[in-house]
């Protein structure tokens, strides 16, 4: 039974309800019903809030497959810290105006690593526990 994922998956989920807060705020306030009417600051979070939604997904499936093959609790632990400070570091330097480029380098530098690094621990493990063929 999944254990890390789902608090990680959780972590990750209240992060992604608190960008998409912050995009809803902002319609409201500039009454802008659909797109971004041409609003910097609207432009700049559906973006903060889509490359969450395009980047967090995938990794958490890897890190999901990861624990159904038995990976320790510990490596899933640091790369699900990894991803959640990766997301949080990104989302946060590109919300800024002007924009921090090294929080955006870091956080996306700490998403691809773990993209990475869960990618080719998911094929290792799956051929160290692929069944006998007979």
């Amino acid at each position: 039974m999944p254990f890390v994922t789902p608090i990680v998956a959780g972590l990750l989920a209240l992060l992604y309800l608190f960008l998409s807060v912050r995009v809803i705020r902002l319609r409201g306030q500039e009454r802008i019903s659909l797109s971004d009417a041409g609003n910097a600051e609207m432009q700049r979070r559906i973006r903060v809030h889509g490359n969450f939604a395009e980047y967090t997904p995938f990794a958490l499936v890897l890190l999901l497959l990861l624990e159904l093959q038995g990976a320790p609790w510990w490596y899933l632990a640091v790369l699900g810290l990894m991803l959640l400070a990766g997301r949080s570091l990104h989302a946060y330097g590109v919300s800024q105006n002007p924009e921090p480029l090294q929080l955006r380098i870091a956080g996306m530098a700490m998403t691809f690593a773990v993209l990475a690094l869960g990618g080719l621990s998911c094929i290792i493990l799956a051929l160290m526990n692929r069944p006998v063929l007979t």
